[in-house]
């Protein structure tokens, strides 16, 4: 699995004071992501805020 630390989905909320993943997904993909049918997460994308400035160089 990645690391959900470095997942550009992985935000903190202040109320809860926890980390949740907002990636948009439908049920059946949450329940098949939560029960291990995925070695990786289909969803994960490196938080890397500097891509857009190496693009423009």
């Amino acid at each position: 699995m990645a690391n959900c630390d470095s997942c550009v989905y992985n935000v903190y909320d202040e109320d809860d004071e926890e980390y949740y993943c907002e990636v948009d997904m439908d049920e059946d993909d949450a329940a098949r992501l939560m029960q291990g049918h995925y070695k990786e997460c289909p969803y994960y994308q490196l938080d890397d805020e500097y891509a857009v400035v190496r693009h423009q160089m």
